[in-house]
């Protein structure tokens, strides 16, 4: 089993670690430590090549014009619900 928690070192307290032992009971764990600076999505997505040349061709895409298609709400639950998004 795996699990991530993200939290500031100011948020870590007594009742995170009986937490974590409640949990976990005397199974052996492992926590690791990174300090992170938050990425936004936009820069995580960019990181890719891929992905960064296809958000870069939709932007392109959008401000002229292309590719771009009105729905409705409605036509959009049934697009979520077919699976089609």
């Amino acid at each position: 089993m795996q699990s991530t928690y993200r939290l500031k070192a100011s948020e870590l307290d007594g009742d995170f670690i009986e937490a974590l032992k409640k949990l976990y009971k005397d199974r052996a764990i492992s926590i690791t430590i990174s300090d992170e600076e938050p990425m936004d999505e936009t820069e995580y997505l960019m990181r890719s090549e891929a992905n960064r040349k296809r958000l870069l061709e939709s932007i392109k895409n959008v401000r002229e014009g292309k590719a771009v298609r009105e729905v409705s709400l409605d036509e959009l639950k049934k697009m979520y619900e077919e699976n089609r998004i």
